[in-house]
């Protein structure tokens, strides 16, 4: 199965790393260096992590595509699958709650617009074969604009995703250690807050790897993680002898801004897409991967979301994780695996910053020199991020707020915008009304659900000072 989840880089090596959220693990080329990774999600690079060299440009697209495309349907449909399982079916339970059951109808249309917007950005790789990441799209539609657009929103997708995972890691950590004591004299940090001190310690060597070769291993296991969630879940209320009997309120419409940021980000992966297209030996299937995977992902999620809610119902927590019983194993397999999941992400999310660093620095620098460089910056960006999740340990309202500002942007406004740029000539008027539409509507459900989320956190900010 393993090799299912691998990601050819240069001819001579393969590679697997990660992302989701929402993606859940993020994908990049920016400037001359490609790198694709997503939470729980496989990495396809255009250049090594250890070199970073451009492909010959006398190779041909035919030969090249010949080369690196071996991908069937199937193995596309497992990574696109394990690419969108991520950080973002932790909330689903508590947004289906919190929204009531007819909101289902709201993640369920999500699931199919993001689905078209897949479709989409194989339409754009269509038009101009040469394209091998999201950024080159954005370029291809746009000129440099677009590529730095796009390049920023996923450096600030990446930022926020990982300051979620921390956030997470904090909660879940302090139920798997609760009873033990945990205490520094002269530091004036809780036990949750120094047990997730020592975890981020532990995680902080890992940014120092130029090859992340040696790792990649974890992007499976964070797949496998995933699973072991949902399957945890589905044990408590079969053998674990909680009841699924709370009834969900059929809506409560006052509570769906904010939780469109918690669906959309369950859906985040687009940018790592143009690499599956890419992968693929029969790329005209595209599409099909994407129906095939999104409705797989779309079941799981809608599965988990009513189990959770049924099981726990206006007490189910935002981390369905955290309402499961304490005592059962079902519920410590789920939370070691929660704890852990955020620990094998940082060193694989931040490789794209990384690179670029090191790309950015002065050539007559030494390659060890480079090295202290970009550990250096990775160390004190995971630092920031830290004392960001610690200072706001609101998982569902940064959560939301990364969906309602960042992936609504670049699962669906941006895709249509794309395609409308690039393929203006070749399209119908009901397909402009309809793409015209979506970015409509994702700009003002991402602009309702970012006031709402951003309102949400700085209330609670308030209460807790």
């Amino acid at each position: 199965m393993f090799k299912w989840f691998r990601s050819k880089c240069l001819p001579h090596q393969n590679q697997v790393a990660s992302e989701s959220v929402h993606g859940r693990n993020l994908a990049l080329k920016e400037l001359s260096c490609s790198v694709f990774l997503e939470e729980n999600k496989v990495c396809k690079c255009e250049e090594s992590f250890e070199s970073c060299k451009k492909v010959d440009s006398d190779v041909s697209d035919d030969e090249q595509h010949h080369g690196e495309a071996n991908n069937s349907v199937t193995h596309a449909v497992i990574n696109m699958t394990g690419m969108l399982i991520g950080l973002g079916q932790l909330s689903t339970p508590y947004a289906l709650e919190s929204g009531g059951w007819v909101s289902a109808f709201l993640m369920i249309g999500l699931g199919v617009i993001c689905a078209y917007c897949s479709h989409l950005l194989g339409k754009c790789l269509d038009k101009h074969p040469k394209s091998r990441s999201y950024t080159d799209i954005g370029q291809n539609a746009f000129g440099t604009k677009g590529k730095l657009l796009a390049a920023t929103f996923i450096y600030l997708e990446i930022f926020m995703a990982l300051v979620s995972y921390t956030i997470s890691l904090h909660d879940n950590i302090n139920r798997v250690f609760s009873g033990t004591q945990v205490q520094i004299p002269w530091a004036k940090l809780s036990r949750s807050q120094l047990l997730t001190l020592a975890a981020v310690l532990v995680a902080l060597p890992s940014l120092w790897l130029r090859d992340l070769s040696s790792i990649s291993f974890l992007s499976f296991g964070g797949v496998l993680m995933s699973l072991a969630i949902f399957a945890s879940v589905a044990c408590t209320g079969i053998f674990g002898g909680v009841k699924a009997n709370h009834i969900i309120p059929v809506l409560q419409i006052q509570n769906i801004p904010a939780i469109s940021g918690l669906y959309i980000f369950s859906y985040a992966g687009h940018i790592v897409f143009p690499n599956l297209y890419k992968a693929m030996k029969d790329p005209s299937k595209f599409t099909k991967v994407s129906i095939i995977s999104f409705s797989l992902v779309t079941l799981l999620y809608s599965t988990l979301a009513f189990m959770g809610a049924k099981l726990y119902g206006p007490h189910v927590n935002p981390q369905i994780t955290l309402s499961m019983p304490p005592h059962l194993i079902v519920t410590k397999i789920a939370l070691w695996a929660t704890v852990l999941t955020p620990m094998t992400k940082y060193a694989l999310e931040f490789a794209p910053m990384a690179i670029q660093v090191e790309h950015n620095l002065p050539d007559y620098m030494s390659s060890r020199t480079k090295l202290i460089v970009r550990g250096t910056v990775g160390s004190f960006l995971l630092l920031v991020i830290l004392a960001l999740a610690l200072s706001v340990p609101y998982f569902e309202y940064v959560l939301s707020l990364t969906g309602s500002l960042v992936s609504i942007a670049i699962c669906v406004i941006f895709p249509c915008a794309f395609y409308l740029k690039i393929c203006w000539s070749q399209i119908s008027r009901p397909l402009l009304v309809l793409n015209f539409t979506l970015i409509a509507f994702g700009f003002v459900l991402g602009l309702f659900g970012t006031i709402s989320s951003s309102k949400l956190l700085m209330q609670n900010l308030s209460r807790a000072h």
